[in-house]
């Protein structure tokens, strides 16, 4: 191995069996969905009867992405962006198998092939791999703020006063305010 990094090997059964877990109940959830958006009063079990196929649709695609995804990478011994793109090709193509056609097998999974590697490749997240890596989570976010805050005064001059934002001196202009425009003397009013 290159970089003085050992690859270490997964257990791709037991991911496998724990992407089916997790993705299972997501498709029970979106069974769930679609059994009580339907027109026809199926019952509870219509979740198993009626639109149980989404479960296991989306039980067979989390496990074979984790074990396929795992498996490649132990079989590659690389930790890269290709493990995941060939793990969203093979999940892909069983959401394709739904359609019962070969162009959405091929189709969805090089959909989700491009989907998750292109999603790995830039660092996993939506930020994508323009974030500095060694900055602290919690300064980057002070000099975000630190940019973007503007000073109090040119706030207050573009937004108004009121609404429970109120500027330095706001007591005295709204004494001064309400004596010119009632003629209200506010000289014996104590200050809030």
């Amino acid at each position: 191995m290159t970089g003085g990094k050992s690859f270490e090997r997964r257990d791709a059964i037991g991911q496998g069996v724990k992407g089916t877990l997790i993705v299972s109940g997501v498709g029970a959830i979106l069974s769930g969905v679609q059994n009580s958006l339907s027109k026809q009063n199926i019952g509870a079990f219509g979740v198993i009867t009626r639109t149980g196929g989404t479960i296991a649709i989306f039980a067979a695609m989390g496990g074979s992405y984790m074990f396929v995804r795992n498996a490649a990478a132990n079989l590659r011994e690389k930790e890269d962006s290709w493990n995941p793109t060939i793990g969203g090709f093979v999940a892909g193509a069983i959401l394709g198998t739904r359609f019962r056609t070969m162009p959405s097998v091929i189709g969805y999974g090089a959909g989700l092939a491009l989907t998750l590697g292109v999603f790995d490749y830039t660092g996993g997240s939506l930020a994508g791999i323009f974030r500095d890596l060694n900055m602290d989570e919690v300064a980057r976010k002070e000099n975000l703020r630190k940019n973007r805050r503007r000073p109090f005064e040119e706030y207050i001059e573009d937004t108004g006063e009121g609404r429970g934002i109120y500027g330095p001196g706001y007591e005295d202009r709204r004494r001064e305010r309400l004596t010119e425009k009632y003629g209200v003397d506010f000289t014996n009013v104590e200050r809030r």
